[in-house]
This record gives structure tokens, sequence and C-alpha cells, in this order.
């Protein structure tokens, strides 16, 4: 089986982060420390949760403030390999290699492994998988429920003590969702749903509600999810979509 962590060791600190565009605050002043097994955060679009995600992963940097991962900046990507893995919402915009085997590979090769033995580790992990015969199927050949798949095992393969979910199950039918709620249900590791859902976050630790870059609501899930579902449902009622942007 991809991956073989143990334990979600450390944490994600976030300290006193702002983040803003052309002048523009998306996110502001947030001081969190995330250590729980399973984190949820929460929020309308537009609410600041894809710019979260990318400060948590290195992606960009805070215009203030200070994101460390296990006390590390998480622009030192190297630092990162063994600590911090992402799942995106679109798995194409992770795949870069035109065969299964060789994304599979890709990971192992940044952590330093020679490429023979990391085509094996790949190969080893699709057998245990029971997909050992999508070693060479072209990646633009899978099913956007498979390319999901593949990056999980992908990131899994890197053994990260802390995973990125990024809208997990959005774009997949039904039987799909059921499949990878189940692997990520019995993953060890820390795993950290980003999601507009709230069923994507109902059995989480923790989940923060982030709402036009501030944290609205932080605590169990049987306690935030109720008032943000209700919050959700006067908003819809209220048609509070027909100003235009200034």
């Amino acid at each position: 089986m991809a991956g073989t962590a143990t334990t979600a060791s450390g944490g994600i600190t976030l300290s006193g982060v702002s983040y803003a565009v052309t002048g523009r605050e998306i996110l502001s002043n947030l001081s969190l420390s995330l250590t729980e097994r399973r984190i949820g955060i929460i929020g309308r679009n537009g609410s600041g949760k894809t710019t979260l995600l990318r400060l948590m992963a290195g992606l960009i940097g805070p215009t203030k403030g200070r994101v460390s991962v296990d006390g590390i900046d998480p622009a030192d990507r190297k630092a990162m390999l063994p600590r911090l893995g992402i799942l995106f919402q679109n798995p194409d915009h992770m795949i870069l290699f035109p065969t299964v085997a060789e994304e599979l590979a890709f990971g192992l090769r940044q952590m330093g492994l020679p490429e023979a033995q990391a085509r094996s580790r790949a190969l080893a992990c699709l057998l245990s998988e029971g997909r050992a015969h999508w070693a060479d199927a072209p990646t633009a050949s899978l099913s956007q429920g498979q390319k999901h798949y593949l990056c999980l095992l992908s990131v899994l393969l890197m053994q990260p003590d802390t995973i990125l979910l990024d809208e997990p199950f959005a774009g997949l039918d039904l039987p799909t969702q059921s499949r990878l709620s189940r692997r990520l249900n019995g993953l060890p590791q820390r795993l950290v749903t980003i999601s507009h859902d709230p069923a994507a976050v109902a059995t989480a630790d923790r989940v923060l509600w982030l709402d036009a870059g501030r944290i609205h609501a932080d605590g169990p899930p049987a306690t935030v999810l109720p008032a943000f579902t209700a919050e959700m449902a006067r908003v819809g009622e209220a048609d509070a979509d027909t100003d235009l942007a200034g």
C-alpha cells in the first residue's frame, strides 16, 4: 500500500498572517495552530480558502506574518517533501507526465531516489492497489476519478506527515466519492480538508469557518457546521449576489 506514515507529527502554524493583492486584503491577521489529525476549513467561494491553502503549502508567501510547518517555512520545498503533500481540486493541474508509472515515480525522484528504484516503488504501489495494469497507461486516458486517485497515490508514496486537500470530492460521482472518502478516512496522516460543502468535513476533529478572510468560527463540527449551514441558507434566501462588484 502506498505510504507508511504512522502518525501526524508537528503541525501548521500561522502567526499574524495577512495576504493582499494590489492593495486588496484577502486574508486578515490569522493566527492558528493546526495540530489535530482531521481539520476542516469551510467557507463560501471567495472567502479566502484557496489562498489559505496556498499559503500553508508555501506556494505563495504572506504579505504580513509567518507560516510554518513543523517550525519550517513551507517555501522550502525540499524540506516539505516528507512533511507536506497537496491534493488539488483539479488533478490536471498536478499531473505532469505521459504515463502513470512516470507520474508516480516523479515525487520519489525529487526525494533523491535513483530512477530505477523510483520506478520499482511506483510499480509495487500499483500492484498493491490492484492497478498494476495502469503502469504504462497514458495519464490522459484516465477518468477524472482515476486521475484523482493517481494524484493521491503520488502524494502517499512520498509519505508526508500532513496532506492538504482542496475540495477533494468536487466533480466526482457518488461511487467515486465514496471510494475516495474510505481511502482518506483510513490514512494515518493529518488531513486538512478545504471545502464549501459541510458534508466533506463532518467527521473532522476541528472545523474552521472562514468568511471574508477572517475566522468566523472555530470548533467541533457539531457546533460550527449547523451555524454555517443556517447562515448559508439565510444568504441564499436574501439573494445576496445581485450587486455588481465595485
